[in-house]
């Protein structure tokens, strides 16, 4: 579907980018690989000119060019290399992003300006680059890698300018994909689950890898996009819910670990259904920004927040040394049962009942509840002030309270 159509894709010398170039080289496409590592990384694999190499040995057709997207010039010289080449640019892909989880007195101006330059400034002045030309194609694309706008504070407070940053590529569909419509699609993709890179590896730690799906997931839910008429735009799509819709059943095949339980994405609530495709946001007769394969719009409550945090954090070992099912039924505005496995092999937590019988039910508030899983309530003085009622083996209950005090600094 993709043969001879020209992809313009930033960042794409290992990671999300050289997944999305690969999947296209099999068309035999052409690629032009954007991207700032012409000599090897000390840490960090491959460069512009190997992934060249793999695209080329995939069926395409490659053409590495040094872009840092903070430099302008730099953008230029390659779009127009780009259209010397190949004769024009149909897609472009903004995948480069920087990233620095941490929060608003721990990140250093430099890193700031860093994010905002690559992931807000960057993305926008690559699309306007490239829209003169994508313009005259017969299916333009521009495809964001960035989230759904979840204006939840969870999402803010402990990484500001990070959050601010990638919502600004998301700002970007929004204005893009209308001011364009009916010449060039503008839409965003997202993992559902996290997603195993090298800077994954950086930030998450050994071990990590288990947690994450393969690159090849994006790519997939990138390709379905891409061979869509350009009439499907304005979008905020989860990779998961796309192929979801397109057929697909197996994701093990996606997982590093098959069976292993998976780490939600920053940005998404990870225990509501999805909306089904429907078209595009601009098209939901709410008006409320709903979008075709996101998450809902509604923001991710603290009660949903603090089971996601949870699960990110299940090991084997709580799961070794607990041997427990917890189930948890609230009351008040976010009420209703939840539970926290820990029990069956890799753990699980989620909404509803647990998958085998509780061997602990406790009742109290959501606004409780929340407060005793992030250290501002204890759970002795939860039960014995009549807050929090439990049913079944306290030794278990006490066993949990020892699990909170080592997650209390991750929640």
């Amino acid at each position: 579907k993709l043969a001879g159509c020209t992809l313009f894709i930033t960042g794409a010398s290992r990671g999300i980018g050289k997944a999305i170039a690969l999947k296209a080289a099999k068309d035999g496409a052409n690629i032009v690989i954007a991207a700032k590592t012409a000599e090897p990384h000390p840490t960090l694999p491959g460069t512009i000119y190997t992934a060249a190499a793999e695209i080329e040995a995939a069926g395409g057709k490659a053409l590495p060019c040094i872009v840092n997207v903070r430099e302008e010039q730099q953008i230029i010289h390659a779009v127009e290399k780009a259209v010397k080449t190949f004769g024009g640019i149909d897609i472009l892909v903004n995948n480069a992003s920087a990233i620095s989880l941490t929060g608003t007195l721990e990140t250093e101006t430099k890193k700031v300006n860093l994010m905002m330059d690559v992931n807000v400034r960057g993305t926008y002045l690559t699309s306007k680059t490239c829209l003169p030309h994508l313009r005259k194609s017969r299916n333009a694309h521009i495809l964001n890698l960035s989230p759904p706008m979840n204006l939840n504070p969870m999402w803010f407070k402990n990484h500001c300018a990070y959050t601010i940053s990638k919502y600004g590529m998301s700002m970007c569909v929004l204005g893009m994909a209308e001011e364009f419509r009916g010449e060039v699609a503008v839409n965003a993709l997202w993992p559902k689950t996290a997603i195993h890179t090298a800077a994954m590896d950086m930030l998450g730690g050994s071990g990590i890898e288990k947690q994450c799906r393969k690159t090849d997931i994006l790519a997939d839910a990138a390709y379905c996009i891409l061979t869509k008429p350009k009439s499907f735009t304005g979008n905020f799509v989860i990779d998961e819910v796309l192929l979801r819709e397109e057929g697909v059943k197996d994701f093990d095949v996606y997982a590093i670990a098959p069976g292993h339980p998976l780490m939600p994405d920053f940005f998404l609530d990870a225990f509501k259904e999805e909306k089904k495709l429907s078209g595009s946001q601009h098209e939901e007769p709410s008006g409320a920004g709903g979008s075709t394969g996101s998450a809902p719009a509604k923001p991710l409550s603290p009660v949903a927040e603090t089971f996601r945090v949870i699960q990110g954090a299940m090991s084997e070992e709580y799961v070794r040394t607990t041997q427990g099912v917890f189930q948890f039924e609230l009351s008040g505005d976010d009420g209703g049962t939840w539970y926290i496995d820990l029990k069956t092999k890799g753990g699980s937590t989620g909404f509803g009942k647990p998958p085998v019988t509780a061997d602990v039910v406790m009742s109290m508030s959501s606004a409780d509840f929340v407060k005793m899983f992030t250290g501002k309530l204890k759970p002795t003085m939860a039960f014995m002030s009549g807050k929090l009622r439990i049913k079944g083996n306290m030794a278990l209950a006490i066993k949990l309270e020892k699990m909170l005090t080592q997650l209390n600094s991750k929640l």
